[in-house]
């Protein structure tokens, strides 16, 4: 099997022959990597991971610089202004890797002032650099993959703020309606692209859980964002069929599953370990959908010992079974603070599972 078939036979429930690694480093721990390994080729290609993203559709003669106006007060030093127009403050240097967001659609007050926002072009932006990085990836036996996480939610409440979002599904629900739409458009033209381009996975996903509970009501989730999501994932399914559907939103988001499922999605990412546990989980919906994460980036890998995590990827991938359906992957980012031995402990732990045990 190569990566991508050995990846896809794993998500498809089927068996597979060996367990996927994956994992993404903050730029501190990008550095120790370098360090550590001497190696100049990028970790991903280092740790043999299973699959590449495709570059999103490139915005054409697109100058972020005309959304500071939409900021009436100075923004801090450093700050950059990504496509959206969502201005990004920099954080401390100890987490360089954060920003402090401000949100220039958050003081608009009448439809017309949200309607005349500048909304990324991606319908004429250019695509075609996707062909040749899909066929790149799957002549070296990778999946190829369109990264649209911050698909509707997120990237809504960015624009508007999440506090004046809500109000506005509250109180206002033909602005809240609008951004929702307008963003959900834009992200159906780029999955489209990424589909037509030859991806394997679209990663979407939008955080719609805390640490204890879900972000919004079950009865807000259902109303506002599921027929969303389903319509993007719908569309995308009718051009490819076996197009595989990634979705992620950390925390708890137990409530949340069953209209995933429904809507489409065949993998849930990242089965926080601190907020949901992954044997109920598994037992309730592994016939139905697959799984990535399991492996908390809260707690074991930066505080557990390299056993602990070799120990917790053996149980998880135990339990998921030789059939597969578990991406056994550490949550999230990796920090500063995670030990390079509990990345390579993970790596190892891997490497070495049988799954025909």
């Amino acid at each position: 099997m190569t990566k991508k078939d050995n990846l896809i036979s794993l998500i498809q429930r089927k068996g597979y022959e060996e367990a996927p690694v994956f994992f993404n480093l903050c730029p501190s721990l990008v550095k120790k990597y370098e360090e550590k390994t001497k190696s100049n080729i990028p970790y991903q290609e280092y740790f043999d991971m299973s699959w590449r993203d495709i570059e999103d559709r490139k915005l054409i003669n697109h100058d972020t610089e005309k959304y500071r106006s939409y900021y009436n007060f100075p923004l801090k030093e450093g700050t950059t202004i990504d496509d959206w127009g969502v201005a990004h403050e920099p954080g401390s240097e100890a987490a360089m890797h954060m920003t402090y967001m401000r949100h220039p659609m958050k003081d608009l007050t009448t439809m017309e002032e949200l309607e005349s926002y500048p909304f990324p072009d991606f319908a004429n932006a250019d695509s075609s650099h996707q062909r040749s990085q899909c066929d790149a990836y799957h002549s070296m036996g990778l999946a190829a993959m369109g990264n649209m996480q911050c698909t509707i939610w997120e990237l809504s409440w960015y624009l508007r703020s999440m506090e004046q979002l809500m109000m506005d599904m509250i109180a206002d629900p033909d602005k809240a309606a609008f951004i929702l739409d307008r963003v959900t458009e834009l992200s159906i033209i780029r999955a489209i692209s990424f589909v037509e381009a030859g991806a394997d996975i679209l990663f979407f996903g939008d955080d719609v859980g805390m640490q204890n509970s879900i972000m919004l009501s079950e009865d807000m989730y259902v109303n506002w964002l599921k027929p969303r999501l389903k319509k993007i994932i719908d569309t995308v399914k009718k051009i490819n069929p076996d197009i595989i559907i990634f979705y992620h939103s950390c925390g708890f988001i137990t409530p949340f599953i069953p209209h995933l499922i429904d809507a489409g999605v065949d993998v849930l990412n990242p089965i926080q370990p601190e907020c949901m546990a992954f044997d109920e989980i598994h037992k309730k919906y592994s016939d139905q959908i697959s799984f990535f994460g399991t492996i908390g980036t809260q707690t074991t890998m930066p505080f557990g010992t390299p056993k602990e995590i070799k120990d917790e990827v053996i149980k998880n991938l135990t339990l998921a079974g030789k059939k597969g359906g578990l991406i056994c992957a550490p949550t999230h980012l990796l920090e500063p603070e995670v030990p390079w031995e509990n990345i390579l402990a993970y790596v190892e732990a891997c490497r070495n599972f049988k799954p025909t045990k």
